[in-house]
């Protein structure tokens, strides 16, 4: 896990409207003001699908405390409802399409690696972010600093 060093902005992501497993448009901004964990994924990354069962944990061990957020770096928003569905992801998801790449760049992933996690904490701030698997004792180290502010 590193910390961010230097202060990579959150404003890209709030500036964001991603669609939903719906397909409809949701503006980002709407997650402002609440601690997140930001988690990029995509359906063909073997670790994305392996961290699923522990952000699932974490956001019930924090229900209304921590947000965890999924964007999918997919195109087809069918494929994605399948994979949410399958995988029982009960956080907000959303499909990020062409937008996917360059939103993780602009975030600081700036080789577009999956999957990317972001702790952004209630005043936007991103606290510590991390490309690879996320694993329990990651979020757990994270969730101090998210709830401390």
């Amino acid at each position: 896990m590193v910390a961010a060093e230097e202060p990579t902005s959150s404003a890209p992501l709030f500036a964001a409207t991603l669609s939903d497993i719906d397909d409809k448009p949701v503006a980002l901004e709407r997650y402002k003001g609440k601690p997140l964990v930001v988690n990029f994924w995509a359906r063909w990354c073997g670790p994305c699908r392996a961290e699923i069962p522990e952000l699932i944990k974490f956001r019930a061990a924090h229900k209304g405390k921590i947000e965890v957020l999924g964007i999918g770096i997919e195109d087809k928003v069918e494929s994605a409802k399948d994979f949410v569905k399958a995988y029982e992801m009960d956080y907000p998801v959303f499909i990020a399409k062409e937008q996917g790449i360059p939103l993780m760049q602009a975030l600081a992933n700036t080789k577009g690696g999956l999957p990317y996690t972001l702790f952004i904490d209630r005043n936007g701030r991103i606290i510590q972010k991390k490309l690879g698997l996320v694993k329990k004792a990651d979020l757990d180290a994270a969730a101090l600093l998210l709830l401390k502010n």
